[in-house]
């Protein structure tokens, strides 16, 4: 009997911790940071890319949060000393308001994020602009968070569905291009991994 109790305390513990994280008026925080690096072994082919992306939410009623997400990102390939583009670059800054929605009280929950993500830059090649690039899509992502205190909630999510309009504007008379996508991204066997911060 006492080994009942001490279970259920547990978990009545585990429950209030988990339901103080997502009231109206608390704030979350969070966001990604990411680095590549490839090279191919015997030549001067190279690839790197980096990117940063915190994000800040706002609790404007139980378990719905809106906020956006500011970063940027960068990439670079080099080529053969023999090719005529030896250099290609590209980098953007980005804007992704968002909002989203949990499921019950509990240290587990369901949540759906709704993002508009959209950037500007540019490219360059041997360190000569040649095109401004923008992004513009909207994305609707499901996933699963785990709340191990109050404060820190461990998240699973996957891309889920998406557009995206890519516009390239080169320099000089080259016509501008866009190219659309829209597509539906549900590996569960590759999720994003996350940790968010609630006070």
């Amino acid at each position: 009997m006492k080994k009942f109790y001490l279970t259920l305390a547990a978990v009545a513990a585990l429950t209030f911790a988990s339901q103080a994280q997502t009231e109206k008026g608390k704030f979350v925080v969070g966001g990604g940071l990411g680095f590549d690096t490839e090279s191919v072994k015997d030549t001067d082919v190279k690839y790197n890319s980096f990117n940063i992306m915190p994000s800040a939410g706002y609790f404007v009623s139980d378990n719905i949060a809106v906020g956006v997400g500011l970063g940027y990102q960068w990439n670079k390939s080099e080529y053969d000393a023999e090719a005529s583009i030896t250099e290609q670059a590209k980098s953007s800054f980005t804007v992704a308001p968002f909002g989203r929605w949990y499921s019950a009280n509990g240290p587990v929950r369901f949540f759906g994020q709704l993002s508009v993500p959209m950037s500007w830059g540019n490219q360059k090649v041997n360190d000569e602009k040649t095109a401004d690039i923008s992004n513009y899509g909207v994305e609707l992502a499901p996933g699963i968070a785990y709340f191990p205190t109050s404060k820190i909630g461990l998240e699973f999510k996957v891309r889920g569905l998406y557009y995206n309009a890519r516009t390239s504007d080169p320099v000089g008379d080259a016509p501008k291009t866009t190219v659309n996508t829209f597509g539906l991204n549900a590996n569960s066997l590759a999720p994003t991994v996350g940790v968010q911060f609630y006070f």
